[in-house]
């Protein structure tokens, strides 16, 4: 804080105080927000200073920081500058000591000593197993072999004492090794960084270090549970988070925010580079050597492969950082203090949103999924049976759901279950608040869909010019089996589409209408807004208008709901498929009918029907 008289001039100081604190034993980490690929730590160090220049050096953070992200805070009346991050510099083991010394030595004559006894050993019973006895006086056998045993007994007590001592040296010298050695340094945590601190008077301090580090992560996952006899939100979507950390810190007892943005770092907008045409020229190393050069065409030049020059690409070298800051702090509870991230769950717009995890956690650097559960949300949703019985006479159930809460749902796999059964698993997209996803439920066996044989009619007309006209029909019956009424049921078909224009292919029944036929754009869209040529779908964009079959059921181009544009609504129909949107009564059948005709000069031979 700037003095009152500011003709009083603070003293000079010579001397700079010097403090070294080492990051996991002298901090305590008070936040932490872990994005997909990476985290943002805040670490916090409370510790005194002296009058004037103070150099702060915190060893022991992680070599996964990324260091252009770092940044200090604080309070207290002091200024902050000379920010610096270095690797901290290995120091040389000692190899020997006093105390390795003396049993080494006692090692090798005990080794020396013990293989002159083992040899003795062997002599002996080698200079025993010599003697022949016709050689030998009897009345000496006895003696030989006394002395033999007693010697042997000696030598054995010997051999035993000294593998004893043997294996006590080397224990002995492995364990100063070992103290020698000393602790192992943890390779994850190389990076010391060299804080200047000057401070108007002696007192107390408190910084916060913030940095981003790599190796961490989390990702999405999902329990969809989902209750059919419920009508209001049958959907009960637990969101989990699987948190993934290896960057040697361990995070113990943390508030965890997790958040669904992507971070970048360096990705600027991309530039067009110009795009240029010229006639291809072969290179000379394709061509055939030539015996003679200046027979060549062009003289002696050769050519020059594009992208043969150029300078050499350069790499990106890890340096250590410098960084200046300088910040104003202020003692005592009148002052501002640190402001850090509200741990609140909130939606940032459409694009990103932030949440945290209930309570304190603990995520050790062991590079091990640690889930979590972030929220349970009851959801609505709109169930949907759908069926494409042409390929698949099978019924399946989804449910669309609406993402009605305040969360971003990352895109994650997804456990199904179904009144209580497994069902399936799926993988959920990535979802904004409002927004709306489809989930799979499996098949529905109580809806039940018959596709009939096709029926097939062919006739001729033509006085001159024979043409052989086909008429198809293709019958579709559907059982509800339920005892209750299945509001929203899709069946999905289509008709052939022509692709030469001596075969016509007309779709009869139903008479849905294809517009633009003829090319002609304007005509097309005036047809759509004229009263009862067309309505909006939920897009606002003018389809053609459904056509009621019978109660309960209309047909409709396959994507008129989905069609963005006008000119997605000019091309529905000429793809050929459609789609029956149809309510059934508890245990109710309908029956529904395709019809088409083709045709095309006689004995023409029709690839596709």
């Amino acid at each position: 804080m700037p003095t009152e008289n500011p003709s009083i001039q603070p003293p000079a100081f010579d001397e700079i105080s010097e403090l070294k604190l080492v990051s996991e034993k002298n901090s305590k980490i008070i936040s932490i927000s872990v994005y997909s690929g990476r985290a943002e730590v805040t670490r916090l160090f409370k510790f005194g200073v002296k009058t004037g220049q103070n150099q702060v050096e915190v060893v022991g953070l992680p070599s996964a920081m990324d260091q252009q992200s770092f940044r200090v805070e604080g309070r207290g009346s002091a200024t902050i500058h000379d920010v610096t991050i270095a690797y901290i510099p290995l120091t040389p083991k000692s190899t020997t000591s006093e105390k390795l010394t003396e049993p080494e030595s006692s090692l090798t004559k005990t080794t020396k000593a013990l293989l002159r006894a083992e040899m003795a050993l062997k002599a002996l019973e080698s200079y025993l197993g010599s003697l022949n006895s016709q050689h030998t006086d009897v009345s000496k056998l006895q003696t030989i072999v006394t002395n033999y045993d007693e010697t042997a007994e000696k030598l054995d007590d010997k051999i035993t004492e000294l593998r004893a001592r043997k294996i006590k040296l080397e224990s002995e010298i492995k364990d100063e090794k070992k103290a020698l050695d000393g602790p192992r340094p943890n390779e994850k945590l190389a990076l010391k960084a060299t804080i200047g601190v000057f401070a108007d008077h002696e007192g107390d301090v408190e910084i916060a270090l913030i940095y981003a580090v790599s190796n961490a992560t989390w990702t999405a996952a999902y329990d969809i549970r989902v209750d059919m006899d419920t009508k209001d939100k049958p959907v009960d979507l637990i969101y989990k988070g699987a948190i993934t950390q290896n960057t040697g810190e361990d995070w113990t007892d943390v508030p965890i925010a997790l958040e669904t943005a992507a971070p970048t770092f360096g990705l600027g907008i991309p530039t067009l580079s110009p795009w240029t045409l010229s006639v291809y020229s072969q290179p000379f190393g394709k061509h055939k050597p030539y015996s003679n050069m200046s027979k060549h065409r062009g003289g002696g030049g050769a050519l020059m492969p594009a992208g043969m020059g150029g300078a050499q690409e350069e790499y990106p070298q890890l340096q250590a950082q410098a960084y200046s800051v300088s910040l104003d702090m202020g003692f005592g509870s009148g002052e501002s203090e640190m402001q850090h991230r509200s741990l609140q769950v909130s939606s940032k717009g459409n694009i990103t949103a932030t949440f945290t995890v209930p309570g304190l956690m603990t995520i050790p650097s062991d590079n091990v999924a640690h889930n979590v559960t972030i929220a349970q949300l009851e959801l609505d949703a709109t169930m949907e049976w759908v069926s494409v019985p042409k390929l698949d006479a099978k019924v399946h159930l989804k449910a669309i759901v609406k993402n009605a809460s305040e969360y971003t749902l990352l895109s994650g796999p997804g456990s199904v279950y179904v009144d209580g059964s497994f069902i399936a698993r799926t993988d959920v997209p990535a979802v904004s608040p409002e927004e709306t996803f489809d989930c799979p439920l499996g098949l529905d066996p109580s809806v039940r869909v018959t596709y009939a044989p096709l029926s097939k009619k062919a006739t001729q007309s033509g006085f001159m010019t024979k043409t052989r006209i086909q008429n198809f029909t293709q019958r579709i019956n559907i059982h509800n089996t339920k005892s209750s009424t299945i509001g929203n049921i899709k069946i999905f078909d289509q008709v052939p589409v022509s692709e030469d224009s001596v075969i016509t292919a007309k779709l009869i029944s139903p008479s849905l209408q294809v517009l633009d036929s003829n090319g002609d754009t304007a005509a097309g869209l005036s047809a759509l807004s004229r009263p009862g040529g067309g309505v909006k779908n939920k897009l606002g964009v003018h389809v053609p208008a459904p056509i009621s079959i019978s109660q309960g059921i209309t047909v409709q181009w396959d994507g008129a709901d989905e069609a963005a544009s006008d000119s997605d609504a000019l091309e529905l129909g000429k793809n050929g498929k459609l789609v029956w949107n149809c309510a059934i009564p508890a245990q109710g059948k309908i029956n529904l009918s395709l019809q088409w005709e083709v045709s095309a000069p006689l004995r023409t031979a029709i690839v596709g029907l």
